[in-house]
């Protein structure tokens, strides 16, 4: 299968190779030119252009979106769509917010061009090497590339939920339950970091993840982390966020279901803004882990 990727950015040029490896047909495109460069380092066939982009399939063209949400979204398929034939399937495997897939597929679908929405996680290791995909839009249309989604993600990672949005709403909640469950691990190191004992973070994420209650991928990171740098101190507490907390929050505000838990981490995520805390380091240091997301550097470092 011939597939085309847009955008490679940290998620986009490790899902290529992920398929390179799978044995599909490559070509990527981005306006950077060093990062096409690295591509074609790696012996993806990578462009500039979309023309050449799409000049590239013999037949039906399948496209992944993996470019920032939002407007740039909108921008790169009012873009594409003039080089698209009725039965071409777009992919935007980002992280959209549901409302804004619903209302691409049916834009799409008055064209004839078929819209998928899929929610991927598992950050840069998983898209390079096993992801784990949720996928919304006209079930006919995903059985077509079912083989694709279940190709790049670990066995059992990849699952098809439903209708139009349901991939990324279903990404959506993810990111908030690991929104809480970030700001859990980050809280809980605060108390050890103000408790006056000598205690290594290092070793005690790894004794976590040994039979604990509480291991996992989260806490392999923060081991991690804290083996880099045992105090953290060299990063700032400031916690971005890509917006997908705060879509889950005010989605369950409008359905009127409690969910304090991600509503006070998201929260957490604008105080970091005001003021340097462990717990803020914390979060920083996983996100760097998982998705490298970019941290503040402490200002003595």
């Amino acid at each position: 299968m011939q597939i085309g990727i847009i955008g490679l950015g940290k998620m986009g040029f490790n899902l290529a190779l992920n398929l390179r490896d799978k044995g599909y047909s490559v070509v990527a495109q981005d306006l950077n030119t060093a990062f096409v460069q690295d591509a074609i380092q790696e012996s993806v066939h990578a462009v500039q252009t979309l023309p050449e982009l799409t000049a590239f399939f013999e037949g039906r063209k399948h496209i992944w979106l993996m470019v920032p949400a939002g407007p740039v979204v909108d921008q790169v398929l009012t873009e594409l769509v003039p080089y698209l034939q009725p039965g071409d399937i777009i992919i935007d495997g980002g992280n959209s917010f549901y409302k804004d897939s619903v209302r691409r597929h049916d834009w799409l679908q008055e064209k004839g061009i078929h819209y998928l929405d899929c929610g991927t996680s598992g950050g840069t290791s998983g898209a390079r090497n096993g992801a784990c995909t949720m996928i919304g839009g006209d079930r006919t249309v995903y059985e077509t590339v079912a083989r694709l989604f279940n190709d790049i993600s670990v066995p059992g990672g990849s699952l098809y939920i439903g209708a139009s949005g349901s991939g990324h709403f279903t990404k959506m909640v993810h990111n908030g339950i690991e929104y809480g469950m970030m700001q859990s691990i980050a809280e809980g190191f605060e108390v050890m970091e103000h408790s006056g004992y000598a205690i290594n973070y290092e070793q005690v994420a790894g004794l976590f993840n040994h039979g604990s209650v509480i291991r996992g991928w989260l806490m392999e990171l923060t081991q991690q982390a804290f083996l880099k740098d045992p105090k953290l101190a060299g990063i700032k507490g400031i916690m971005h966020s890509s917006g997908e907390g705060k879509w889950t929050l005010e989605t369950a505000l409008d359905m009127g279901i409690p969910t304090p838990v991600i509503a006070l981490s998201v929260m957490m995520r604008y105080r970091s803004q005001m003021s340097d805390t462990f717990s803020g380091k914390v979060v920083a240091a996983l996100r760097n882990e998982f998705g490298g997301h970019a941290v503040e550097k402490a200002d003595d470092v």
